[in-house]
């Protein structure tokens, strides 16, 4: 018996992360400068690693008899993270970055808890995992913040 939360959870996870996917992808491609270029290279980085947190959320919803969402489903969330009117306007992306990985961090933590009272080591272990990966990207992130900041 699966637990509802638990599915719902790693659904609206794997939706967060394909939207994430279009987002870092359409900014990477955005932003113009010669300051934009890491920002540009982390983002491009992060797609793959974005991908694959998708691909194992998926997986998962299979191994539990559900599936990931459709497009027809999908709710875009991450209204900070659109690509800015000046492309030269990175430190808005970087917030929308900031915003996105706050948000992602906040439902794999919730997602930690659902499973863990639901007695599903392996969608735990998942979770804590993609938690890792995310809370590194934010932590990358402040760091340009920081910079962006100071200029």
């Amino acid at each position: 018996m699966t637990d509802d939360r638990v599915i719902e959870l790693l659904r609206r996870a794997y939706g967060d992360e394909i939207e994430t996917v279009m987002n870092y992808q359409t900014n990477a491609i955005v932003l113009d400068g010669v300051r934009a270029e890491e920002i540009k290279e982390s983002l491009q980085a992060d797609i793959q690693e974005e991908l694959g947190h998708a691909e194992m959320l998926g997986q998962r919803l299979k191994q539990l008899d559900a599936q990931p969402p459709g497009s027809g489903e999908f709710t875009a969330r991450q209204d900070s993270l659109q690509p800015p009117a000046d492309s030269t306007d990175v430190l808005s992306v970087i917030e929308g970055v900031l915003d996105a990985e706050n948000d992602a961090i906040e439902t794999y933590r919730d997602l930690v808890d659902a499973a863990e009272e639901a007695s599903d080591p392996v969608t735990e272990d998942l979770a804590v995992t993609i938690l890792a990966d995310e809370e590194a990207h934010r932590t990358e992130f402040r760091g340009f913040r920081k910079e962006y900041k100071k200029d």
